[in-house]
């Protein structure tokens, strides 16, 4: 099953591409995903399988693919939404809908999977188990798709889950991985300062909404300086900082908003200790009030070492001309919601390099100029395609 199997894939690479190229051009944004999921469905009309749509908070959709033996279950998942970007890319398929385009690659996703489930129906008399293959909408704006659809319960008899991100940091063939905490978990925060307004010339009978944030700015940095371990990763970043005004009246009222990155749930909860016990001090200090909204959005990314040595060692022996190196990936500070998967079920998620061809320097993911090898659509299923094999042992 394994060799024709990759045969199959190879057969259908141009189908692949077609797949994605039509999806970059008719990009949804999350939760408004109605047509793209409606594409999906309409690829498994007719198909001995299962189809459950509107799983989750949104558009999601779980395939499954029962084999002509009962056995173990796992899922393979793709995302499939896209991102609120004006393209500039120049390419013939360019976004059709202005303002939103497919720029971290999920349009690839979804037409690699798409093909590779189609396949595993074909040849699926020769399984013995049940592939659940997860769709889903809502990657990209908390509180994500994947959180939800774990908690539908549709994924409570699958025993391992696996799923690939494309990056253009490698060329088309290599395949990274990592394992143990690979990705970080993001929060959320808004802060709203509230002082009182006054004359620039009377700072004395006002109290300045802008001095307060300006030391909550600074004051916050410490978390990562001097709480943090310094062996393990952090990132704070304000991203903005609502204090317009005129040039003689001071503030009484800043709003900033943040973006927090970190490597374990222990720091997860640590940061978000240290950023209350700060506003409480800066509510002390300069007698202002301080409303402040604190999110975890997504979790760390969990690899289970096993699992992920597993794969390691299937891909390796791969003797497959279009996977050219299997190589460890370093940890990254970006945020997947696949990570809600691994919080309850043990499996892994991988890279696939799609750096375009004759680029020294690939634009990366979520910019407006981000394109990718096409190439890389037949290694992602053909790396995934061999982890299911090896997985139920088919030769």
């Amino acid at each position: 099953m394994r060799k024709e199997l990759l045969r199959m894939l190879e057969s259908r690479k141009d189908e692949m591409i077609q797949i994605r190229r039509y999806l970059h051009e008719h990009p949804e944004l999350s939760f408004k995903e109605e047509k793209t999921a409606q594409y999906i469905a309409d690829f498994y009309k007719g198909k001995n399988v299962e189809v459950l749509r509107n799983v989750g908070n949104g558009n999601g959709i779980i395939v499954s693919i029962k084999g002509g033996n009962p056995g173990k279950t796992i899922a393979l998942r793709a995302d499939f939404d896209a991102l609120p970007i004006l393209e500039e890319t120049d390419v013939p398929f360019k976004s059709k809908n202005e303002g939103v385009m497919h720029a971290c690659g999920h349009d690839a996703h979804t037409a690699y999977l798409l093909i590779l489930a189609d396949c595993l129906i074909q040849l699926k008399d020769s399984l013995a188990g049940t592939i659940k293959i997860i769709h889903q909408h809502a990657e990209e704006a908390p509180p994500g798709g994947a959180k939800s659809i774990v908690e539908s319960g549709v994924l409570d008899d699958v025993e391992n889950i696996f799923g690939i991100h494309i990056f253009p940091t490698h060329p088309a063939g290599f395949v990274g991985y990592h394992s143990g905490f690979s990705l970080a978990g993001r929060s959320f925060f808004k802060l709203v300062i509230q002082g009182v307004g006054g004359h620039g010339s009377s700072p004395h009978m006002a109290n300045d909404a802008i001095v307060a944030a300006a030391h909550f700015v600074t004051a916050v940095q410490t978390v990562i300086s001097r709480r943090l371990n310094p062996f393990d990763h952090g990132v704070i970043t304000i991203g903005s900082f609502d204090g317009k005004g005129t040039f003689n009246v001071i503030k009484d009222s800043v709003e900033l908003e943040g973006d927090v990155r970190y490597m374990t749930v222990e720091n997860q909860k640590l940061i978000s200790n240290e950023v209350h016990r700060i506003v409480k001090g800066i509510e002390a200090e300069f007698d202002v009030q301080c409303e402040l909204t604190y999110t975890a959005d997504y979790p760390p990314l969990y690899n289970d070492p096993k699992v992920t040595a597993d794969i390691v060692e299937s891909l390796k022996s791969m003797d497959d001309p279009d996977i050219k190196e299997v190589a460890e990936y370093p940890m990254l500070s970006g945020s997947e919601d696949f990570a809600y998967y691994l919080e309850k079920i043990p499996g892994c998620f991988f890279f696939i390099g799609c750096k375009p061809k004759g680029v020294e320097s690939a634009y990366f993911n979520h910019h407006p100029k981000f394109d990718i090898d096409e190439d890389c659509l037949l290694v992602a299923a053909k790396s995934v395609g061999q982890v299911v094999c090896s997985y139920y042992g088919l030769e």
